[in-house]
């Protein structure tokens, strides 16, 4: 080992091998891992070869540390939790079910918008039966109502006649429904935190048991941040040290902004929460040797883009360069330029390019960072002893890429994003010209609404907060300053502030209808908004801090006030969310809102002002001051001079030294969660949130088995999403999983939504293909239904898959192009699995979503070039039959017959030997498991 070290120490030190820094990464992981096993030395003579053997060779990946999000991790802690209980069945130690690769699981997707300013909502009972008896805790000042307020602070109970109590007027605090007495503005944020708590309990216990039960688990309790928050300003170290080595930092985890990190020159990227739980189980990552493209940044920045601009102009860039499965790695003097913020927020959208990681190696501003917040002092002399440090002064330094790709960053304007996908950019002065485009548009188009040209000045009155207001085609109805990319940013979020303070003090508003919110990254960025003075501002326009952690970008937002809903539904209006988050598939913010747009946050509160997206910035005012005389967004918007000042007088290393103090210390609700100290968890069978799933009822290695006769369980066209496949979303009261709840005596209000139920398999299986967008051949409509094909009838898909099993015969599912597209989401591959499919056929598949349902044992079939289901002349009503091979090879060809008499072959898309026996023994989790018990 000792050898093998020297060896590639030297070699990627000299000139002739010039090796990208993110190589030299993969190059120092496989060298101190090299176990004869796991990792082989000829893995590590492969990467020392890597201009001849990229793009070929497969080399194992064993990262520093694992990064899990709630939402994913759940379903991770309960997997494992299930292999000990397996384990034990089978007369071994459960013990030896533990991470051996450092974990840390931040609790953070469960924050719903229960309250805001602009709207007091009816609050969900968390608790069942009687909603006086599951009384959220008060904290805080009291109403101040004349007779004393019984209820004590604003707390959003039902009337006592039992109906919602809803109080909307404008420009106002938060008022107690009771009395309409103004309470402390802080109060939105604890409410918000307390329902959490309060409805995420069970989740909670089990986290908090995790914590003990399990070595190598840091559990990070809610309220405290975002999960890639957490990552970029508390966990992260560039440099790791662990028994007397030293070695750099990386990383696989669960959240899909988890390439952020890659902004810090610390290597990491999404994995789905199959693969992360065999990374914490030992298993290295297996990839094939990347490509990497070499992104050259010249040009100087213009004073009014901002980071996301800076975002969309190098993502339209890089996806036109065709770079998906590659590494980017940035070089160049334009980098310099760049903060670490900025860096980061680049790197936040490699997945939307299909990139695997957007990697700035660790320079002088990396180094002036990490000063600031005084870590890891021995850092610099490291990085440049193994020459992991890169300075852009000498082109002879420049290592050797795949290829370059040269970016101007002096040619990138001020751009948005949407109406319906994250990567149709739209420059800010196109805006208005392209919505009207869009309206026009059949809707078979990317981007079309198909609106008839008499129904496009529709203008529907409404009565709101005792005022009438108008809705048209374009009004913007959510205003959405979320945790998702930006709020890494200072730069960013301190125009946001600049922007509102100069918009209230000429005397401009937000409409009282909007609804709007901020989510901030963690308490860092309330911190700074709060030290430069700007945050009052935002609130008065209606951006109230409502707490932590995601919400709006994975469907959490509060109902619209039902006047805003029955306006949009008369006039049949295309409705617009705003956000500053980096994805908007269509349905996901709202049901009746159909046109959401990727902004700046600056932007976000500029179009909130406005009230529509149908505006011309550069002619038509956002609105009027108090004089009457028209505003523009040019009077309001902060100079890039004024934004740095500030910038630099808030932005200081004080704002990092309480995180992990807090960190550390929890919070009181979690400090006072009792949970059992046991070696096996004790699962309580009445539970709705955790039950154990039956990934291992069976641990025997089966050699692969031909499908014969099977039945499509679904015909799916183009860009399926994980959104369609597993909604994270709230649950529909007239789904299978609403059913399933029912049935266990919940009411509507305690559905919670999917994302926190991941850790019931029941629940989950249930809402498999439940999205109300989802495009199914077999219906001609959108919805969670499906055709039975023996019986001809309609029926919801989970009712038609069980169905199929009762009758013994196994599934496929026929598909277009990017199938699995979206986020990391490990139950699109479990629920599908759980359903009975064995196999899904289609043009292209996301490369994460592909290795879930290798993960599952589903194998994942590709039509061979220039065939598809349509070519094929495909009904999807066929029963196939596909043959298996005993020894299959990956990318082998596979011949599958149908009841009609076709014949056709499909390429096996498994990339590695590791993803043959994954499947071999029906999993990776089956696989760990097995390996355990021999």
């Amino acid at each position: 080992q000792k050898t093998v070290w020297r060896h590639s120490v030297i070699l990627y030190q000299t000139p002739k091998q010039k090796l990208p820094l993110s190589i030299r990464i993969l190059l120092e992981a496989a060298v101190r891992k090299c176990d004869g096993f796991y990792v082989k030395k000829e893995d590590v003579l492969a990467i020392l070869d890597w201009q001849h053997q990229q793009g070929v060779a497969e080399v194992p990946f064993a990262p520093a540390r694992v990064l899990l999000q709630d939402f994913t991790g759940i379903p991770a802690m309960v997997d494992l939790a299930a292999m000990r209980d397996a384990v034990a069945k089978y007369g071994e130690d459960p013990n030896l079910v533990n991470p051996k690769c450092p974990t840390d699981l931040i609790v953070d997707h469960a924050l719903q918008i229960d309250f805001s300013k602009c709207a007091i909502q009816n609050a969900p009972n968390p608790g069942g039966g009687d909603s006086h008896s599951a009384k959220p805790p008060h904290r805080g000042s009291q109403c101040s109502g004349q007779r004393g307020c019984s209820k004590g602070v604003c707390s959003d109970l039902p009337s006592t006649s039992g109906k919602a109590t809803s109080v909307q007027i404008e420009n106002t605090p938060l008022l107690c429904p009771f009395h309409l007495q103004p309470v402390s503005e802080p109060e939105t944020a604890v409410r918000n935190q307390e329902m959490e708590l309060i409805r995420n309990k069970e989740r909670l216990q089990f986290f908090k048991w995790c914590s003990k039960a399990f070595r190598n688990v840091n559990v990070v309790p809610p309220d405290f941040a975002a999960v890639h928050q957490v990552n970029l300003e508390y966990i992260s170290r560039v440099v790791q040290e662990s028994d007397g080595f030293l070695f750099p930092d990386s990383v696989v985890g669960t959240d899909s902004h988890t390439t952020m990190i890659n902004g810090l020159g610390i290597l990491g990227w999404g994995v789905g929460g199959i693969e992360s739980e065999a990374v914490m189980l030992g298993q290295p990552v297996s990839l094939t040797l990347p490509k990497v493209v070499g992104c050259k940044l010249v040009g100087s920045i213009s004073a009014l883009a901002t980071s996301i601009d800076i975002v969309l102009g190098i993502t339209k860039h890089l996806r036109q360069a065709g770079i998906a499965g590659k590494f980017v790695e940035f070089f160049g003097p334009g980098v310099s330029q760049l903060s670490i913020p900025d860096r980061t927020t680049i790197a936040n959208m490699c997945p939307e390019y299909s990139a695997t990681v957007s990697f700035f190696p660790v320079d002088d501003v990396t180094l002036k960072h990490f000063k600031k917040t005084k870590k890891l002092e021995m850092m610099e002399a490291y990085l440049k002893a193994v020459k992991l440090y890169r300075g852009y002064q000498e082109q002879s330094e420049d290592p050797q890429y795949s290829e370059v790709v040269e970016i101007n960053l002096g040619s990138i304007v001020p751009h948005v994003s949407g109406p319906k996908r994250p990567q149709d950019r739209v420059a800010v002065s196109d805006m208005k010209q392209d919505f009207l485009s869009c309206l026009s548009e059949k809707v078979i188009l990317k981007n079309g609404f198909h609106i008839p040209p008499e129904k496009q000045e529709t203008l529907v009155p409404f009565q709101h907060g005792g005022k009438e207001y108008q809705l048209a085609h374009g009004s913007v109805v959510i205003a959405a300053v979320i945790s998702c990319t930006n709020n890494c940013n200072p730069s960013v979020m301190l125009t946001a502030g600049l922007l509102a303070k100069k918009a209230v003090e000429v005397g401009l508003a937000v409409k009282p209808y909007i609804r709007t919110s901020l989510a901030p990254g963690s308490g860092m960025v309330t911190h700074y908004l709060n030290t430069s003075g700007v945050l009052p501002y935002l609130s008065q326009l209606g951006f109230e801090v409502i707490g932590y952690g995601c919400a709006t970008c994975v469907g959490n937002t509060a109902p619209l006030p039902e006047t805003v809903v029955g306006a949009i539904k008369q006039g049949d209006l295309i409705a617009c969310g705003v956000l500053s988050g980096n994805r908007h598939f269509e349905g996901r913010l709202c049901d009746c809102v159909r046109a959401n747009y990727l902004a700046s946050p600056p932007l976000v509160v500029a179009y909130a002002i406005a009230g529509t997206v149908s505006i011309d910035f550069e002619r038509d005012p956002l609105g009027v001051n108090a004089d009457g005389k028209p505003v523009f967004l040019s009077d309001v918007w902060p100079s890039r001079e004024e934004v740095q000042h500030v910038e630099e007088h808030t932005v200081i290393s004080s704002i990092f030294q309480d995180v992990g103090v807090r960190a550390e210390k929890g919070n009181k609700f979690w400090n006072n969660i009792d949970c059992s100290e046991s070696v096996l968890f004790q699962w309580d069978p009445k539970s709705t949130y955790i039950r154990c799933p039956p990934f291992f009822s069976n641990l025997e290695c089966l050699a692969p088995q031909s499908i014969d006769n099977a039945h499509a369980l679904l015909f799916l066209g183009d860009k399926v999403t994980t959104d369609h496949i597993s909604p994270a979303g709230s649950i529909a009261r007239v789904s299978a999983a609403a059913k399933y709840l029912q049935s266990k005596r919940l009411t509507p209000r305690e559905f919670n939504s999917y994302g926190a139920r991941r850790g019931n398999d029941a629940v989950m299986t249930r809402g498999t293909f439940a999205s109300i967008k989802l495009q199914n051949r077999f219906i001609g409509k959108t919805g969670p239904k499906t055709l039975h094909v023996p019986s001809g009838q309609t029926m919801d898909v989970f009712e038609a898959a069980e169905r199929y099993q009762k009758d013994g015969i196994p599934l496929i599912i026929l598909a277009g192009k990017e199938y699995g597209s979206g986020s990391s989401r490990d139950w699109a591959a479990k629920g599908p699995y759980l359903l009975g499919v064995k196999a899904v056929i289609a043009e292209s598949f996301e490369k994460i979503h592909r290795n879930h349902l290798v993960g599952m044992g589903i194998i994942p079939l590709q039509f061979r070039p220039g065939e598809t289901a349509d070519t094929l002349e495909l009904s999807g009503k066929e029963r196939f039959s596909i043959s298996i091979p005993q020894e299959i090879a990956p990318k082998q060809e596979i011949t599958i017959k149908t009841s009609s008499g076709k014949t056709f072959k499909v390429t096996a898309l498994f990339e590695s030997e590791m993803d043959v026996a994954f499947y071999r023994h029906g999993g990776i989790l089956r696989y760990v498991a097995q390996r355990m018990l021999q």
